[in-house]
């Protein structure tokens, strides 16, 4: 498990490479990857789901 200065060291480090104006556009980015991510996983659930339903009807 990380630690406060853990934590804090990272961000410093992602300031020191990226600089302040490219953090939110990174940001921005990793939430919509991550959205799409549960997206995608969502429907895998619901087309299992599905399979699961048809294979019980036959």
């Amino acid at each position: 498990m990380l630690g406060t200065w853990e934590i804090i060291l990272i961000v410093l480090v992602i300031l020191l490479i990226f600089g302040g104006k490219k953090i939110p556009e990174l940001m921005r980015g990793l939430g919509k990857g991550i959205r799409s991510f549960k997206d995608g996983m969502n429907e895998k659930e619901e087309n299992e789901e599905k399979e699961e339903k048809e294979e019980s009807q036959k």
